[in-house]
């Protein structure tokens, strides 16, 4: 993927091996209104690469990561600008969510990042797509 592609593109980075963040994922494909998001794991090639050019360390894994059309989001406010994309009545409880500090977002967000496998497990290896949403992995 050339640097023009992946700046015009919304992608979804997420951990791989994750439990939580694999959920997450399937979520968002049965609740986007349009097939929008492009995902890449992070330990993919392809999510490497995005990491390096978002100028994030190459063993970043806290969870979720927007790249929507070369910005880059983190944390709470990726998963809300992705919530935003979703369905009624999701987009609306995405935008509701802005309205709480940023400081407290990020925070329960980062409790839950880091306490993720612990709660909701790890795999051995990435999730492979079927072959009818292979087109939406890099």
């Amino acid at each position: 993927m050339n640097t023009e592609e992946s700046g015009q593109q919304k992608i979804i980075l997420f951990d791989g091996v994750c439990n939580l963040c694999n959920g997450s994922v399937l979520f968002v494909l049965r609740n986007e209104k349009h097939p929008t998001f492009q995902f890449a794991s992070i330990q993919s090639e392809a999510g490497k690469e995005l990491l390096q050019r978002c100028g994030l360390p190459a063993d970043y894994n806290q969870a979720v990561i927007l790249i929507d059309r070369g910005k880059v989001y983190l944390g709470s406010t990726a998963a809300l600008k992705i919530g935003q994309q979703f369905k009624f009545p999701g987009s609306i409880l995405s935008y509701m969510g802005f309205l709480v500090p940023r400081f407290v977002r990020d925070w329960l967000y980062g409790q839950i990042a880091r306490h993720r496998y612990r709660w909701f497990g790890k795999r051995d290896v990435c999730m492979v797509p079927t072959k009818e949403l292979k087109a939406r992995f890099l």
